[in-house]
């Protein structure tokens, strides 16, 4: 499948840093980081564990601030908002799915994805956005009712739900086996696809790269590449 995005960027990083702590025990998450990344892109975060990616993740999301340096979403800049601002742009304009489902045990599939759509300024409704994942016919399930891949995808309607610009997925197949992680990417796709959404996706599966416009290798706090596909390929033809 070929990618038929903008050129407009969604985000401009320059001389990005995080540093935990102070003088010997100072950790430096991020060392300088440079990057574009195009409106409605899917672009995939590969390194090992510590390498920065979560933390680049986290300051794109506004869930943390950088140490120095820039971000800019569109004409916003994030790196100069007050805490305030920072939590009305995750409102408007950001989704997340994590690992883990972070879903509430005692509501139905409905209902989780409803605690979203109640306070988002402009939502699509429980039931389309669930119909976006596939989840039609379990739509009044609970969570033990659901297999980790139906649960998955509940958390993804649930972050789509309110129309995100951005959705930052860290490890969303890590809990998954090959054949569910390949289905939920499929669901990522066609948010990505229905409603122009950019996506972010860290992963630990090397593989998942080639469903991605742009690929960013980390290593050590820093970007150590940046790849582009030119012919991404659907989830199905995935393989880890």
């Amino acid at each position: 499948m070929t990618s038929v995005h903008d050129t407009d960027h969604a985000f401009k990083v320059q001389g990005l840093t995080k540093t935990y702590g102070e003088g010997h025990s100072a950790v430096h998450a991020l060392r300088g980081a440079d990057l574009e990344i195009g409106d409605g892109e899917i672009v995939v975060l590969l390194g090992a564990s510590g390498s920065g990616k979560s933390t680049l993740l986290n300051i794109l999301g506004g869930l943390d601030r950088a140490t120095s340096g820039s971000v800019q979403f569109r004409d916003q800049d994030l790196t100069q908002m007050s805490d305030r601002a920072l939590t009305n742009y995750r409102r408007r304009h950001v989704g997340f799915v994590f690992q883990f489902y972070n879903l509430m045990p005692s509501l139905t599939a409905r209902e989780n994805v409803e605690l979203v759509t109640e306070i988002a300024e402009n939502p699509i409704t429980a039931e389309r956005a669930l119909e976006l994942v596939g989840l039609t016919k379990r739509i009044d399930h609970f969570p033990a009712q659901l297999s980790g891949g139906e649960q998955q995808r509940v958390a993804i309607a649930r972050a789509v739900a309110k129309q995100p610009d951005v959705l930052f997925c860290d490890e969303p197949t890590g809990a998954l086996d090959s054949t569910t992680g390949r289905a939920v990417l499929r669901v990522i796709q066609d948010v990505n696809e229905a409603l122009g959404t950019t996506v972010l996706l860290i992963t630990h599966a090397a593989a998942t790269a080639a469903m991605a416009d742009r690929v960013i290798h980390f290593a050590d706090g820093q970007i150590q590449k940046v790849e582009l596909n030119k012919n991404r390929l659907s989830a199905e033809e995935i393989h880890w």
